[in-house]
């Protein structure tokens, strides 16, 4: 069974920085593509950060810059390090990871999130 757990968010003020972390278990980061979305109040969930299993990583426009998405596998955990926090960036941070079913399908796992709120 696919585990994923969020931990790092917290309360920081604006410019500041937080590490997102999201260990699994049942689920080897190191040989799969894991990813980190996020979703505001009244706002769809949007991708913020990906890393493929040969470490290559994309970054949403809003992000790139500021965001780091990395992995450490001998910790099976993803990390997500943000810098220079704005309040936009305010949301609940989820840890994602799936497997394709298909040639057009796929099943995602979710971690429950973590919150995370920049303050102006």
């Amino acid at each position: 069974q696919v585990q994923l757990v969020e931990s790092g968010g917290g309360l920081v003020q604006s410019g500041g920085s937080l590490r997102l972390s999201c260990t699994a278990s049942g689920w080897d980061v190191s040989r799969n593509a894991m990813a980190w979305y996020r979703q505001a109040p009244g706002k769809e969930r949007e991708s913020v950060a990906f890393i493929s299993s040969g470490g290559k990583a994309n970054y949403s426009r809003s992000v790139e810059g500021r965001f780091t998405i990395s992995r450490d596998n001998a910790k099976n955990t993803v990390y997500l390090e943000m810098h220079t926090l704005k309040p936009e960036d305010t949301a609940v941070y989820f840890c994602n990871t799936y497997i394709f079913t298909g040639w057009t399908s796929r099943r995602d796992y979710w971690g429950l999130g973590t919150q995370v709120t920049v303050s102006s």
